[in-house]
């Protein structure tokens, strides 16, 4: 009978399936301005501002990660990170930690917020920010998010404008906006914009989610192919996979459900209240804000985060389906 593998005491945060981890998504806040299909509950209520970690708390889980646990790129989060008042200095404090092996900080935002802070947020460090827009059609827009798309796309035009590398990100469900890959394709490509296709997953707060309304990489790529020369691009490290479009232009698909990436996947996530998920479907999480509170030092936080990142799951690639927990997307952070 082989013995159990031993937790590392050092070296980089990995799983004992081999996958070494070099990214954490950080959740920023739970709130959101608009409530989109896939994410938000149809009735959420949000969480008391001081169950949420303070910027010192989150500074300080950041510092860990990189310093002792080999982390080189963060992913603020939210809800809706832009929401969070302390954004550009949560930014700048993170910024400062790239002479202890930082590379890259990065966002996911709804935009509705970025037009006034784009130039703020790139001058306190931000790299890059990747936009949801599932729709450029107002009305499409207001039905799949109950928000106004304008100011969506003011904060792309001064997020380019600022300097900051843009990604688009749209998720298709099938009944909804499938109709709206060819003009968010055309757009895109028009405006050299990079955008990704992103397979609807069951981690929506209502149950929406079911396997005939997954508009797949394949069927994307259909109706691309109707106007679009298409070359698969060799496989990359990202979760999506990338397309050249007439010779020129790069799209890409992230095809969670039809070709989970499981094996490859290099982060975990730290939600708003300062739980530990090592897999964005996961229903087993570690309380890093309690021992934090509590008075714990930086060894014994580094000994939980490598115990519970090491017994990560295989992930969606075995176990499909809706992850059965109280933590939906907008807590967590996609």
């Amino acid at each position: 009978m082989n013995a159990p593998l031993l937790i590392p005491a050092n070296g980089p945060l990995r799983d004992a399936r081999g996958r070494s981890k070099r990214k954490l998504r950080v959740s920023l806040t739970d709130r959101c301005n608009l409530q989109c299909l896939y994410c938000m509950p149809e009735h959420p209520k949000w969480l008391p501002r001081e169950q949420i970690l303070r910027r010192d708390e989150l500074v300080r889980l950041v510092r860990l990660f990189v310093t002792e646990l080999g982390v080189r790129e963060i992913r603020l989060t939210g809800g809706e990170p832009l929401l969070r008042r302390d954004a550009v200095e949560i930014t700048a404090e993170l910024n400062a930690l790239r002479p202890l092996g930082l590379d890259r900080i990065a966002m996911t935002s709804n935009a509705l917020r970025l037009a006034p802070v784009a130039r703020a947020l790139k001058d306190a460090g931000l790299d890059d920010i990747n936009i949801s827009i599932d729709s450029i059609t107002p009305d499409r827009f207001r039905a799949m998010t109950r928000g106004d798309v304008t100011p969506v796309l003011a904060g792309i035009d001064a997020a380019r404008h600022a300097g900051l590398a843009v990604k688009l990100n749209s998720v298709v469900i099938r009944g909804y906006n499938e109709d709206e890959v060819l003009p968010l394709v055309r757009w895109a490509y028009g405006e050299q914009l990079s955008l990704r296709f992103i397979e609807f997953m069951p981690l929506d707060g209502r149950g929406l989610w079911t396997q005939d309304k997954v508009i797949t990489e394949a069927q994307v790529l259909e109706q691309v192919q109707q106007e679009f020369a298409v070359q698969r691009l060799p496989r990359t490290s990202e979760p999506a996979e990338y397309f050249l479009l007439n010779g020129r232009y790069r799209l890409g698909i992230i095809p969670t459900i039809s070709r989970p990436f499981c094996s490859t996947c290099d982060r975990v996530r730290l939600s708003a209240t300062g739980e530990l998920y090592s897999c964005l479907f996961s229903e087993q999480f570690r309380d890093l804000k309690t021992p934090l509170r509590s008075g714990a030092d930086d060894a014994e936080l580094a000994h939980a985060i490598r115990g519970h990142v090491w017994h990560k799951e295989a992930g969606y690639a075995e176990r499909k389906g809706y992850a059965e927990r109280p933590i939906t997307m907008h807590h967590l952070g996609g």
